[in-house]
C-alpha cells in the first residue's frame, strides 16, 4: 500500500471524525497542512510548569506531579467525583473527573505527566475539568528507557479545548509513520551549502526530536523551505506580470506633475526624489508596475503616491487610493485636496467613494468616477466592488 503524501486528505489518513475536529480547530484539511502545525515550544520530563502563571479560560498543556487523588460520591446528583491535585513544587492545581473512578490506579502520588485542558476556577482554586493526560514511565520500572526519555523534548502544540496538545502530538506521529516519500523543495546544492536537512528529516526532527540538538537544524531547514517557496512564487508572479502589457503613462514638460512640484512649499527630499524617479520610469515601462513604498510616519509616502497619480492624470488616466477605513479614506482625501491647492484640485476633482456615503452623494461620486471627471478617487474596499466603474483606471 503506498504511503501518504503531503497532498493526501486528512480524513483519509486519520478518520473523518478526528479530521473534522482538526479542520474546525485549525483549518487543516491535508496531511501537509497538519505537518505544518509546528510545536510552539518543548517541555522536558524532568521539569515542572509554573502553575501560578496559567491563564484562566485558556487551553494549556503542562508538566506536573501528582500530589494526591481521592474519590467521593456527589451530593446533588448520581455518580462519583475524582479529585486529583497536581503541583509544580510551589503552586497547586486541581483536576476533576466525573464518574471515572478507574483513574485512581494511574494517578498515584509521585507520578509525573503531561496534563492538558482548559483552565477554570472553582471556589477561588484553579482547576482542569476532565483533562487529557499522559503519564511518564516509572523510572524504577524502566530505568534505561527513562534515561533516554528524560532527554527527549516533548512538543507542545497550539491547541484548543477540543483538540489538546497530546492529541495533536499523537495524530502527527501517526501520520508521520504512514508518510511516504516527499519531494524536497530545496535544491540539493543549496542544502549542502547551508548545512540543511532533507525535507523528511526536518519534519521528523521538528515533531519527534530525540534531543535538544535536533531542533535548531529542523527549524532552520523549514524556515529556508518557506522562504524559498515564497520567493519562487513571487518570481513566477513577476514573470507573469511582465508577460502582460501596460499603457504607458509619461509625464510631459509643463504638465500636471511639473505644475504640482512648482507649488510645493518645500523641496523634495533625496529619498522622495529617488523613489519618485523610479516610479516615473516604471510608468513608461512595457509591463504593469508593482511597487511597495516603505517609510516611517511623516516620511512623505502620500506625497510620493500623489505625484504618481498626477503623472497618470496627465494622459487622462484615473488613480484609486484604497484605505482600510472610512475615517482614513476621508483624511487622505482632505490631505490630497490640500496639497493640490485651489488651482489643481478643481481640475483633478479628487472624489471620495465609500459604502457609507448617503445614496445621493454616492450616486454623484460614482457618476464622476464612471465619466472620468474624477481623476483621483479615494475610498475603502468599496472601490473594488463590481458596481464601481472607472473610465480609465491606470494606477491603484
Amino acid at each position: 500500500m503506498p504511503g501518504l503524501s503531503l497532498a493526501s486528505r486528512l480524513d483519509g489518513a486519520i478518520g473523518g471524525k478526528t479530521a473534522a475536529a482538526f479542520d474546525r480547530a485549525f483549518g487543516v484539511k491535508t496531511v501537509g497542512e497538519l505537518l505544518e502545525h509546528y510545536p510552539r515550544r518543548y517541555a522536558r520530563r524532568g521539569e515542572l510548569t509554573p502553575i501560578s502563571t496559567l491563564p484562566l479560560g485558556e487551553p494549556v498543556t503542562i508538566v506536573a506531579e501528582v500530589v494526591s487523588a481521592s474519590e467521593r460520591r456527589m451530593q446533588n446528583r448520581r455518580g462519583s467525583l475524582l479529585e486529583v491535585v497536581i503541583s509544580d513544587g510551589d503552586g497547586r492545581l486541581s483536576l476533576t473527573f466525573f464518574n471515572q473512578p478507574w483513574r485512581l490506579k494511574d494517578l498515584t502520588p509521585g507520578r509525573r505527566g503531561i496534563f492538558s485542558g482548559k483552565v477554570g476556577e472553582y471556589r477561588r482554586q484553579t482547576q482542569l475539568t476532565n483533562p487529557d493526560y499522559e503519564l511518564f514511565d516509572d523510572i524504577a520500572e524502566a530505568r534505561a528507557e527513562a534515561e533516554v526519555s528524560a532527554k527527549r523534548p516533548i512538543p507542545i502544540y497550539p491547541a484548543t479545548a477540543t483538540v489538546p496538545s497530546p492529541l495533536v502530538q499523537k495524530t502527527i506521529s501517526l501520520v508521520l509513520d504512514s508518510l511516504g516519500d516527499i519531494d524536497d523543495p530545496l535544491p540539493a546544492d543549496l542544502r549542502a551549502r547551508r548545512g540543511l536537512l532533507p525535507a523528511r528529516a526536518a519534519l521528523e526532527q521538528i515533531h519527534r526530536p530525540e534531543n535538544d540538538d535536533d531542533i535548531p537544524p529542523a527549524v532552520a531547514t523549514l524556515r529556508m523551505q518557506e522562504a524559498f517557496v515564497l520567493q519562487t512564487a513571487l518570481l513566477q508572479q513577476r514573470q507573469f506580470v511582465r508577460a502582460l502589457s501596460a499603457t504607458k503613462r509619461p509625464a510631459h514638460p509643463g504638465g500636471l506633475l511639473e505644475r504640482f512640484d512648482r507649488i510645493l512649499p518645500f523641496e523634495l527630499t533625496p529619498d522622495q526624489q529617488s523613489v519618485g524617479a523610479q516610479i516615473q520610469s516604471d510608468m513608461v515601462g512595457d509591463w504593469p508596475m508593482n511597487r511597495l513604498v516603505q517609510g516611517e510616519v511623516g516620511s512623505g509616502k502620500t506625497l510620493v503616491a500623489l505625484r504618481a497619480m498626477l503623472q497618470v492624470a496627465e494622459s487622462g488616466g484615473q488613480s484609486a487610493l484604497i484605505a482600510p477605513t472610512e475615517v482614513l479614506a476621508a483624511q487622505h482625501l482632505r490631505s490630497i485636496a490640500r496639497m493640490l491647492g485651489p488651482e489643481l484640485a478643481p481640475e483633478l476633482m479628487p472624489t471620495l467613494l465609500t459604502g457609507q456615503l448617503p445614496a445621493a452623494e454616492r450616486r454623484k461620486a460614482a457618476l464622476r468616477v464612471a465619466s472620468g471627471q474624477a481623476r483621483i478617487v479615494v475610498g475603502t474596499h468599496a472601490l473594488l466592488s463590481s458596481t464601481t466603474t472607472f473610465a480609465d483606471l491606470g494606477f491603484v
